[in-house]
């Protein structure tokens, strides 16, 4: 079947996400934008961490640079890893685009409001987290004007000048460029989030119209639900094979981000309860629900991916199967076997990503928050 042209930028289900990639060069071109919005971010992020050792600063703004510091690093991380592997991911995403204009192409309108309602979440989703990450930026900017002292929205060290980085005018030339800094950090940030997500919601949307496909059988003539289930065994094959290079692309940056979620959320907890004024108490809860929002969202998308690949197998069940000749109840059999593995994405190659492992890492995070905060006590 020929496939009319799509633009891949310009797919409806990714949004703004990859126009604003293009722009920054990670994927598709490869131009200087890429290194403006890199390299400062990499400068900083190494004099974060000599900095927060030489620092004597209060100990609200040195917690609040060591989160920064880790939320650098998380974003350097992904910045880095789109740049390397960058052919991969478009060779991904044109994967992707050819599946979805297949679907786009369906005449049934089951899937065609099934792929309508998942670019619609997809772009909703997106725009949250656009606005979350703009409203952090906004937070990484005032917090300092709320301090006692006067600090930089984040803490570098500068060798030779570093003591007079709070006097005039070095202060106010250092604020403004740290201020330029932050949206071009959330544009490297949040659009990943927003590729993953929708990366898993079209593994879902697959799955769904599997489902649909095979409790579908009993409107076919027995002619045909033989060769319909042989067509479901090999877009199963198709879904399997895009869940499988999703996570070869980004599996060990889930368990990088996955240790960074835990460090950032344990020390915002502790930048909460020693905040000094009102002001700083808000902006901190918005760092929190920032965080917490983004990686919420990745780890539910990937539990409902998880138990959406085992609905397959209860579809393909729930069909007429018994008035079905016996070689088409083994090719439904054969069907119903594959799909007893669940579709994961993985952390670290080995764990996968579902709510419960959330929970088990948010346990973790409030005991060790309680425990910091009792040796604070």
């Amino acid at each position: 079947m020929e496939l009319k042209p799509m633009d891949t930028v310009n797919m409806p289900i990714f949004g703004s996400t990859l126009k604003l990639m293009k722009f920054w060069s990670y994927l598709f071109v490869h131009n200087w934008r890429r290194y403006v919005a890199m390299a400062p971010y990499m400068i900083i992020n190494c004099t974060q961490y000599v900095d927060i050792y030489l620092s004597t600063e209060s100990l609200d703004f040195i917690i609040r640079n060591v989160y920064l510091a880790v939320l650098f690093s998380n974003t350097v991380v992904r910045g880095v890893l789109l740049c390397v592997q960058r052919s991969s991911y478009e060779k991904f995403i044109e994967m992707l685009k050819s599946y979805y204009i297949q679907l786009l192409e369906s005449d049934d309108p089951v899937i065609a409001n099934l792929v309508q309602e998942t670019t619609r979440l997809s772009v909703f989703i997106g725009r949250i987290n656009l606005l979350m990450g703009t409203c952090t930026c906004i937070g990484f900017v005032t917090y300092p004007i709320f301090g006692s002292e006067r600090v930089l929205p984040y803490g570098m060290y500068l060798p030779t000048i570093d003591e007079y980085k709070y006097a005039s005018p070095y202060y106010e030339v250092f604020f403004v460029i740290q201020a330029i800094m932050a949206p071009m950090g959330c544009c490297m940030y949040i659009p990943y989030t927003n590729m993953v997500v929708t990366f898993t919601l079209f593994g879902i949307l697959m799955c769904r119209v599997l489902q649909h496909k095979l409790r579908s059988l009993e409107k076919l003539k027995p002619e045909q639900v033989n060769r319909e289930i042989i067509w479901c065994i090999k877009y199963q094959l198709k879904l399997t094979g895009l869940v499988d290079s999703m996570n070869a692309l980004n599996t060990h940056l889930h368990l990088v981000e996955f240790l960074c979620f835990g460090a950032m959320l344990c020390v915002l907890l502790f930048s909460l309860i020693i905040a000094q004024t009102i002001a700083q108490t808000v902006i901190v809860i918005a760092y929190i629900l920032m965080i917490f929002a983004n990686s919420v969202v990745l780890y539910y998308v990937a539990n409902e991916l998880y138990f959406e690949s085992f609905e397959i197998a209860i579809a393909a069940y729930e069909s007429n199967w018994m008035d079905f000749d016996v070689d088409t109840q083994k090719t439904l059999k054969f069907l119903i076997m594959r799909s007893q593995k669940p579709l994961a994405i993985l952390v670290g190659g080995t764990y996968p990503m579902n709510l419960k492992m959330l929970q088990s890492l948010l346990n973790a995070i409030y005991s060790f928050f309680t425990l910091l905060r009792r040796v604070y006590g």
